[in-house]
């Protein structure tokens, strides 16, 4: 069975059986999959230590024939964003950018800017302290690269909070994680891209609620 190779960010992990795992990937060339990692539940497993929520690093698999889990062989770990752990407020923003991955994009479809876009988002989550402007420009940065870019222009904003919107998609996550909001701006642009979001995805990614709280 042949071998194939990739890079990518574990989204998910879940129990397949006493001794097995799911695992679920983001990668840039493949998109997202899923593989079992067999085994990986055992203390003294090759994976151990190794497969857990938004570690990111080099993996093998073999490709299923006949289902859309496929076989995981080796992991080689380049990042663990440690700090995303050591703090549930981060972790809960990191696990509403996670699900608001899955629900908006397919499976097995080549998503390199996306994958760039997590990335950035977990380093900042490492390096800065959770902000609800995180989660702003996470959002409107990924409904660029899905296509669904809002028009803030002609949108009923303040003035600020379209420059603030504009900022935000022209600039990097660093520079959009230091905004400074004031609590009306948050509770604006909040409620603007919770009606956007609806209309184009049809529910919200669950846990907005709860990253946007965590930032705040």
């Amino acid at each position: 069975m042949k071998v194939e190779n990739a890079s990518g960010l574990i989204l998910r992990t879940r129990p397949l059986t006493e001794t097995s795992l799911i695992v679920h990937w983001l990668t840039p060339e493949l998109g997202r999959l899923a593989t079992v990692a067999k085994g990986a539940r055992r203390p003294k497993s090759p994976f151990a230590g190794k497969l857990d929520l938004f570690y990111a690093g080099d993996f093998s698999f073999s490709r299923s024939r006949s289902s859309d889990l496929h076989n995981l062989r080796e992991v080689k770990l380049h990042a663990t964003h440690g700090a995303i752990r050591e703090d549930i407020a981060k972790l809960q923003q990191a696990a509403y950018a996670a699900q608001f991955v899955e629900q908006a994009t397919e499976t097995e479809t080549p998503l390199p800017e996306i994958y760039r876009l997590v990335q950035q988002f977990l380093q900042l989550l490492c390096a800065e302290n959770p902000a609800p402007q995180n989660i702003f420009a996470f959002e409107l940065k990924l409904l660029r690269e899905l296509g669904l870019e809002p028009d803030f222009a002609d949108a009923r904003l303040t003035p600020g909070a379209k420059k603030i919107v504009a900022a935000m998609l022209d600039g990097g996550m660093t520079g959009s994680a230091r905004l400074k909001l004031s609590a009306a701006q948050v509770d604006e642009l909040r409620d603007w891209l919770h009606g956007f979001l609806i209309f184009h995805l049809e529910r919200l990614p669950r846990g907005r609620a709860a990253a946007l709280a965590a930032g705040g």
